[in-house]
């Protein structure tokens, strides 16, 4: 499954920042400075690999904060800092296409309210792929339902719910789209973080059961856990200070792929650990080759060099170590010995 989702990539300062643009965060509903940085990631429901990404800048121009430079369209810089100035739906498109052109497949393609509206479903179905989506409670928004037009309001209102303990409050199904409209199921369930809330979920696919696309939908998680290791471990955010769009597009594909490195790490080990703890564990290991042992190899292999291209006898590399050593500052005689340091 292909699962789409936005995260802010927050910046301290948009002034001299290419493209750098006041961005919407829909975390806390708040305008901020830096982009969105839409993702595209792959999943087979154990393993989530980000598969492609955009750092998208303000659509309107006022927004735009940092310089526009301008680049020849037909180049790769080009392309992507129009793809950057395009609105979301529009981006996520171009994502898919970008990863379907490449020879990836999914079956389903998840993603939350923001992108669920039906001019993106029916396009995505066009493609040979499945929507499951969170829909929006907009009155805007009209489904075909019994020969009528209603919103998600309507549909909701005008039907019994299930009770007990049912893991769904509601099933119906529906047609979506205007021109060329396709069936679909929504299904409605309880809000776990307001009892008297509810949410509404759509899928193309309507031979799935109420209880399957709740939880395949629910694999959409996986990308928020991945958002947090890139931003909390991988140094997504703080690493990178440069000014120019292309090289920050280059960061988030740097940092993208030590994600990947320790997803198949965990994968291919069925590691049972966390990947923060791989993180971490990873880190120690490459602190164990400390600067007194990565000068020590460098050692043995000069001294190997010199013994078989000069033909050096025990005798003289022993001399011409001694001699060696002696000419270098102090603090690497002591990291090539540190035993006669604690001695």
């Amino acid at each position: 499954m292909f699962i789409v989702d936005d995260s802010l990539f927050s910046r301290t300062s948009c002034k001299k920042t290419e493209l750098g643009s006041k961005v919407f965060d829909h975390t806390d509903m708040h305008f901020k400075k830096g982009f969105r940085m839409l993702t595209l990631s792959w999943s087979d429901g154990n393993t989530l690999i980000p598969v492609n990404s955009c750092l998208l800048a303000s659509a309107k121009e006022a927004n735009i904060i940092g310089p526009v430079k301008n680049f020849d369209n037909r180049t790769i810089a080009g392309k992507r800092r129009k793809l950057a100035q395009t609105k979301a739906p529009e981006a996520m498109m171009a994502l898919l296409d970008t990863a379907l052109s490449a020879g990836l497949k999914a079956d389903y393609v998840l993603f939350d309210s923001w992108f669920s509206n039906p001019a993106q479903i029916t396009a995505i179905h066009s493609k040979g792929m499945d929507v499951i989506a969170m829909l929006k409670k907009s009155s805007r928004i009209k489904y075909s339902y019994c020969g009528e037009q209603l919103n998600i309001k309507e549909i909701y209102s005008r039907n019994k719910k299930r009770r007990g303990r049912s893991k769904y409050l509601l099933s119906v199904d529906i047609m979506v789209g205007k021109e060329n409209p396709i069936p679909a199921k929504i299904v409605c369930v309880r809000n776990k973080a307001n009892r008297k809330d509810w949410l509404a979920f759509i899928c193309t696919d309507t031979t799935l059961s109420e209880e399957e696309i709740i939880r395949v939908y629910g694999k959409r998680w996986q990308i928020e856990v991945f958002f947090k290791t890139c931003k909390s471990m991988l140094n997504l955010i703080g690493e990178c200070r440069s000014l120019s769009y292309d090289a920050l597009t280059a960061h988030v594909a740097i940092v993208f792929t030590r994600y990947m490195l320790l997803a198949m790490e965990q994968r291919q080990n069925e590691d049972q650990r966390t990947l923060g703890e791989l993180f971490f564990f990873l880190v120690d290991e490459m602190a164990d080759i400390t600067f007194h042992r990565s000068l020590g190899i460098l050692m043995d292999a000069l001294m190997a060099s010199l013994q078989e291209i000069l033909k050096l006898s025990d005798e003289q590399l022993t001399a011409f170590t001694a001699d060696f050593e002696a000419r270098l500052p102090k603090y690497l005689r002591n990291a090539l010995h540190p035993e006669a340091i604690g001695a």
